[in-house]
């Protein structure tokens, strides 16, 4: 029996209860998640802000495209951490003046051990950039994303 080809292009479905006006109940396939503010802004502190969850995107895009990337290669990975510094123009959030670009800058720092050489881990940066889609979304902005990459032997 062949196996089916996978879709190339989905529509996602979320939907949300919005209790609070800081608060999002976000409903996605089984799950639920919260989007929140902090109580100093009038939040419940429950969950991330909508901003932070944008950055954690970035970082969970990172780390599941980079995993994949890396397997293709034949590259294994012991561990990976994903560290991220976001500049934030908060003036359009404040609704002082509308903002292009809110996230000037992000800088990520890609920390990989692993028993293979570095230098192997060049292909899997160049491709990230190419397949990570809340990179694309986020650079398209006008973002720019600086990678660190820390690769170290196991």
């Amino acid at each position: 029996m062949a196996e089916a080809t996978p879709k190339t292009e989905v529509t996602m479905k979320m939907s949300a209860s919005c209790p609070h006006h800081a608060r999002s109940d976000i409903s996605v396939r089984d799950l639920e998640s919260v989007i929140d503010e902090p109580t100093e802004r009038g939040g419940t502190n429950l969950g991330l802000t909508p901003t932070e969850t944008l950055i954690a995107s970035l970082i969970g895009c990172t780390n599941v495209i980079t995993q994949r990337i890396s397997e293709g290669y034949g590259l294994h990975i012991d561990a990976m951490n994903i560290d991220a510094q976001a500049q934030f123009d908060r003036r359009g959030v404040m609704l002082q003046e509308e903002v292009g670009v809110p996230f000037p800058e992000i800088t990520l720092t890609i920390s990989i051990t692993t028993p293979d050489v570095a230098a192997d881990f060049d292909k899997v940066r160049t491709d990230l950039g190419k397949f990570c889609p809340i990179a694309k979304v986020i650079r398209q902005s006008g973002t720019v994303i600086n990678e660190n990459w820390e690769i170290s032997a196991s």
